[in-house]
């Protein structure tokens, strides 16, 4: 996922400061990949903020909708491009088989 958008809106930053210049969240030095491995690994938001306090809970929410709004539009693009290639003579079963292949 492209983190320019989120970086745009000021929620995640990069800087020469941080380590590798890792994404961190705006005014801390937390790590966004951090949030990714704690919801991976099945932890609550909450968990994240009471080991990350410097991070707040509408950072982490505002973050979350912009990644699913960037994830919507990356799946709505995919979708418009198979339609286009597709035939509209095909069965439905070629049809599954198509999209398929076309998204691996």
């Amino acid at each position: 996922m492209s983190l320019l958008l989120i970086i745009m809106d000021n929620l995640i930053t990069s800087s020469k400061n941080v380590p590798g210049g890792t994404p961190v969240f705006s005014g801390t030095r937390v790590p966004f990949q951090a949030l990714i491995d704690y919801l991976e690994a099945g932890d609550s938001i909450d968990t994240f903020l009471d080991d990350f306090p410097r991070v707040s809970r509408e950072q982490v929410i505002t973050t979350l909708e912009r990644a699913k709004e960037h994830l919507l539009e990356a799946q709505l693009s995919t979708w418009k491009s198979f339609w286009m290639n597709a035939s509209r003579d095909e069965s439905p079963r070629t049809y599954l088989i198509m999209y398929r292949r076309f998204v691996n």
